[in-house]
């Protein structure tokens, strides 16, 4: 099994020298990456907060958590991948998503296409920036896209590239996880009507045996070298378990505290409990890539320090 790994998605900053302070904390807690999301919203730009949070650190590797594929062009995403990865000296993990939220595409003013067209056009994008990385001259001619004899510069430093995580729940989407990406990310959050409905029924545990199935069956060979990561959206340490899942509250009110300490998208109890939940959950799905949000990157500090690399 792999060993553990931990990453947090840090959000935004009033000033250069707090977000530099950010990314020094997580490096100092332990954890191995940081991540910044994609969203039209109270967030810094993925892509210029990273090279920061780069330059201030040494180990820390840096990841997008993940980038829309409908805001840009996979020759630019690309092209800015690869000069991040040489500006970090080789620290960059590229995270993809098929975009998921209907109100983003109306501020600005693009068309929200169905889930399955989103999708098909994320695994166009996905195999295109995958050539373009591993430096080939690409010419490709897709329903979606259209590239002429185009080589990037710079090559990154990675070889044959940077890792390419692509992470969510619904079925299309993680098979094209399973066929394309490095990472395979685990949410078990379903966007409904344009993410204007959350609904997490897919935390319970059963529904994360069939995810992971999936993946192993669509990935076939492949799966041996996958890692694979979860996105744990609660972090309570606490020495009563079950009354704090019970009050949980929010959209884990859809589930019963026995269905949220058996979901590897929660992690309640005491520190001892939480790192036995872990081994458990990389044992029976193969998770050892641990992403959290900034909330609750100082509660799950103690756990990354007695798992990470082990």
């Amino acid at each position: 099994m792999r060993p553990f790994r931990f990453g947090v998605n840090v959000r935004t900053s009033g000033s250069g020298a707090e977000w530099v302070a950010k990314a020094r904390k997580v490096e100092a807690l332990g954890y191995a990456v940081a991540l910044v999301p994609d969203h039209l919203t109270d967030l810094l730009a993925p892509m210029p907060g990273l090279a920061a949070a780069a330059a201030a650190t040494t180990r820390l590797r840096i990841g997008t958590a993940v980038l829309n594929n409908d805001l840009r062009h996979p020759v630019l995403v690309a092209r800015e991948a690869a000069t991040l990865d040489v500006l970090s000296d080789g620290r960059f993990e590229l995270g993809l998503g098929a975009g998921h939220m209907q109100s983003e595409y109306e501020q600005a003013g693009l068309a929200f296409d169905p889930g399955p067209t989103r999708v098909e056009r994320l695994a166009e994008s996905v195999a295109l920036i995958k050539r373009l990385l591993e430096g080939e001259t690409v010419t490709f001619a897709g329903r979606h896209y259209r590239v002429t004899g185009h080589t990037i510069h710079p090559r990154p430093v990675q070889r044959p590239r940077p890792p390419i995580f692509i992470g969510g729940n619904a079925p299309r989407l993680l098979t094209v996880a399973a066929r394309e990406a490095d990472i395979v990310g685990f949410t078990g959050i379903l966007f409904r009507q344009g993410a204007r409905q959350v609904d997490v029924s897919d935390f319970r545990a059963a529904v994360v045996d069939e995810r992971v199935q999936l993946v192993r069956e669509t990935a076939g060979a492949r799966f041996a070298g996958l890692e694979l990561n979860v996105l744990v959206q609660r972090v309570v340490v606490t020495d009563d378990r079950r009354g704090a899942a019970a009050a949980l509250g929010g959209g884990f009110a859809q589930l019963t505290p026995d269905e949220i300490l058996a979901s590897p998208y929660a992690l309640v109890g005491t520190v001892d409990q939480i790192v036995a939940d872990l081994h458990a959950r990389r044992e029976r799905w193969g998770l050892s890539y641990v992403m959290t949000h900034e909330a609750f990157m100082d509660a799950l500090a103690p756990v990354v320090a007695r798992l990470a690399g082990r």
